[in-house]
């Protein structure tokens, strides 16, 4: 269906409506940016204490915490990732008040479910899916088997999941992520799909290695508001290095303090996770962990150090760390996995490593040190590739897309 630019109705979906990630981040922007253009747009998700404030709060279903499976509420975490009553009702409801033209999915697997698809394309609205990690081809969703080494074996067997107990290391919750999969099919979900988002080329050969119709596929790098990464002093570089995320196994931070331990630099380290407080107990006097931080100080962080390094151990897909960086006029050095092999050239903006080797790694942060870069043509050049008006011409194509 053609959709009318100039007075477009969009709901975007995501299970969290806070900025708890990468994809929540991008929702929150992507909102803000197509309100900007004058389209009146809804948001759906799920109740949870942090979400941001909305009218239409009312349709959320019930929060479910999958950190949590037990045999006492089995039924509601089986339920909830099939296509639970609550989460058809209200989502019916809301698309019945709000009539969108637009769909435009981000995650909403587990507590939301891909059932709001279903309902929407039934309705005969356009669905455009934006796919920030391998859920629809790996039931575990970062194609990790366990969370420690990298698998596709779920590409064409799904039962891998149940075999290998790669969810949480327990059967039950492996067997209820093999349910959704089975449910939620790729012939399935293509089916009610206008068009797939890829951020990177890599999660596109993914999709296509998976089975996914090319022609509704479209590859379309994320954006930043880089509006709030201007004024950076590019000239104004300090002596220290930084990491900027989740400190968990798949973000290669172990990795990381090994080489970091073996060096005199100084590395800060910016975030929360799992492993915080086993890793301070681990590191050395250099590598200093400064916790959450809000934006206003990750700017002046990342902004003043000589580069930030991503030693990703997963399929990272097109990480917004890297693209804030960037903007910002950091060089990045990036484990060579994913689709972080795109967004750097070697030499130009930063350099590669081999993931998950502690001495490339080593060699690597040395040669960062004796390198000179041109911070303001690295910033230029990134914050006109990563714009939202670059995302926003390439976005209403696909909503009009035929």
């Amino acid at each position: 269906m053609q959709v009318n630019e100039n007075l477009m109705k969009i709901l975007l979906s995501n299970k969290f409506y806070y900025p708890r990630g990468g994809a929540e981040v991008y929702v929150i922007n992507l909102e803000s940016l197509l309100r900007e253009h004058g389209h009146e747009v809804a948001v759906f998700s799920m109740q949870h204490p942090q979400n941001l404030p909305s009218v239409y709060e009312k349709y959320f279903p019930k929060e479910v915490d999958f950190t949590c499976i037990n045999l006492r509420n089995l039924f509601t975490y089986i339920l909830r990732p099939l296509g639970s009553k609550e989460v058809r009702d209200k989502f019916s409801c809301f698309v019945d008040e709000f009539c969108p033209d637009v769909v435009h999915l981000n995650n909403t697997h587990s507590q939301l479910s891909p059932v709001i698809v279903e309902i929407a394309h039934k309705k005969g609205i356009k669905i455009v899916w934006t796919l920030h990690d391998y859920k629809l081809l790996c039931p575990r969703y970062d194609c990790l088997c366990r969370g420690k080494t990298i698998c596709e074996k779920c590409f064409t067997d799904k039962k891998q999941v149940i075999k290998n107990r790669c969810m949480k290391d327990s059967l039950m919750a492996s067997a209820i992520a093999y349910c959704e999969a089975v449910k939620w099919t790729r012939q399935r979900l293509e089916k009610y799909t206008d068009t797939f988002i890829c951020p990177s080329r890599f999660m596109y050969n993914k999709m296509t290695q998976g089975g996914f119709d090319t022609q509704k596929l479209h590859a379309l790098c994320n954006f930043v508001d880089v509006g709030k990464t201007k004024g950076a002093a590019y000239s104004g570089k300090e002596d220290y290095y930084c990491y900027i995320g989740r400190l968990s196994h798949e973000k290669g931070i172990e990795t990381l303090l090994n080489a970091a331990s073996q060096l005199p630099y100084k590395l800060k380290i910016v975030g929360d996770g799992p492993l915080r407080k086993d890793l301070e107990k681990r590191s050395s006097k250099q590598i200093e962990f400064a916790g959450y931080r809000q934006w206003t100080e990750i700017k002046e962080i990342v902004g003043e150090a000589r580069f930030i390094v991503v030693p990703s151990e997963w399929y990272e897909n097109n990480p917004l760390s890297i693209i804030e960086s960037l903007c910002l006029g950091t060089p990045v050095l990036g484990a060579n996995i994913g689709g972080i092999l795109e967004m750097i050239e070697e030499g130009k903006n930063g350099m590669l490593f081999e993931s998950r080797n502690v001495e490339d790694l080593r060699d690597k942060i040395q040669k960062m040190f004796t390198l000179n870069f041109d911070y303001k043509s690295i910033a230029e050049a990134a914050q006109q590739q990563y714009s939202g008006e670059n995302h926003y011409k390439e976005l209403i194509k696909i909503y009009n897309k035929q």
